[in-house]
């Protein structure tokens, strides 16, 4: 253990941050806050740190000036509050929050407008949020794009006893240079469904995934068009690996360990056994 610092956390194989990382990347997204609540008591002194790297399933609250919900997350959260992209009021009340400059405030209210009809049209509903705000050299923004959508009990594509998909798409936007302007996207989609029925039982199925994309675009279009062309191109990548990875795999190994009886035998011809 001499390559490591002594310290209480020196049984660890690596960094407390990291292995603390590590546990929750292979955390169902349902136990995240669970998890995250008993690493933040082992570990105070990397609050701030496991806070902001680690993504938790989203949360819904309500505007009570028009009554419209909206997804609480840490890119709106100021103390205790949470800010509304649709009144820009936080909730509860907040005196000296934090709010994004009137040239980003107006681009926000764009980009929740079309990111409804986005939401409309690839998810068939659920809920969406938008937030900006100014970088720390004033020469940038950020951009959160955000989706929840809770499965319904007794839909249109089969029977699903609970389950969800959290996306976090955070695009960070430089300045513009000669017309053209840097985009870093990070999204993560947490994944989380239970089936149960009388044929096959009780069945679940979760986890999260987590890509990233860097593009250098021009603005001639405006920043809204260039970060929906990422979102719609990345969000299309990890539904593909979602499938394959998820849903192939759990598929292939039911497959194998339960075969359907209506499925030929599988077993070697007599003239060709060992």
């Amino acid at each position: 253990m001499e390559n490591f610092k002594t310290n209480k956390f020196s049984f660890f194989p690596c960094p407390p941050m990291e292995a603390a990382m590590g546990l929750m990347r292979r955390m169902p997204p349902k136990h995240t806050e669970t998890a995250l609540t008993a690493l933040l008591s082992l570990l105070p002194g990397y609050s701030s740190d496991l806070l902001s790297q680690v993504d938790q399933p989203l949360q819904v609250l309500s505007d009570v000036d028009n009554g419209k919900e909206f997804i609480l997350c840490e890119y709106n959260r100021d103390a205790d509050s949470h800010r509304s992209p649709w009144s820009n009021k936080y909730h509860p009340s907040l005196e000296g929050g934090m709010y994004p400059s009137t040239e980003l405030r107006k681009l926000e209210i764009e980009a929740n407008e079309i990111f409804t009809i986005y939401r409309d049209q690839y998810y068939e509903g659920g809920i969406s949020s938008v937030y900006l705000w100014e970088e720390d050299d004033k020469e940038g923004f950020v951009a959160c794009f955000l989706i929840k959508k809770d499965g319904q009990k007794h839909g249109r594509r089969g029977f699903l006893h609970e389950g969800g998909w959290d996306a976090i798409h955070v695009i960070q936007v430089g300045a513009e240079e000669e017309g053209m302007a840097n985009y870093c996207l990070t999204s993560t989609i947490m994944l989380s469904l239970t089936t149960n029925s009388d044929t096959s039982g009780t069945f679940n199925l979760s986890g999260s995934i987590r890509r990233q994309m860097k593009a250098d675009l021009p603005v001639e279009e405006g920043h809204l068009c260039n970060m929906g062309k990422m979102i719609e191109e990345i969000e299309g990548k990890l539904r593909n690996q979602l499938d394959q990875v998820y849903f192939g795999k759990t598929k292939e190994m039911v497959c194998t360990l339960r075969p359907s009886p209506d499925l030929p035998s599988m077993a070697l011809p007599e003239n060709i056994k060992p």
